[in-house]
């Protein structure tokens, strides 16, 4: 099963918007959905904070401050199809 993670923190209006749409292109393509604080990992925080949110699907960055919902599905299709 297709992975996407979403990485952002809380109380980021930008991070909430793309957990919106993941969730409904969720419910048409039932890939899975990780999520994943920055402010609870270093590492993560160093990499993603000038960037969040930040999208990936099966470990591969897909969108970076916000997602559109057409590509998404896209690219979702490619992942699924192959």
């Amino acid at each position: 099963m297709t992975v996407v993670v979403l990485y952002g923190r809380e109380d980021c209006c930008l991070c909430e918007e793309a957990r919106e749409i993941l969730e409904r292109v969720r419910q048409r393509r039932g890939f899975e959905l990780r999520e994943r604080d920055i402010d609870e990992d270093e590492a993560l925080a160093l990499a993603y904070l000038e960037r969040i949110p930040v999208v990936t699907i099966d470990g591969v960055e897909a969108f970076e401050l916000f997602v559109d919902e057409a590509e998404l599905e896209h690219r979702l299709g490619i992942v699924g199809s192959g």
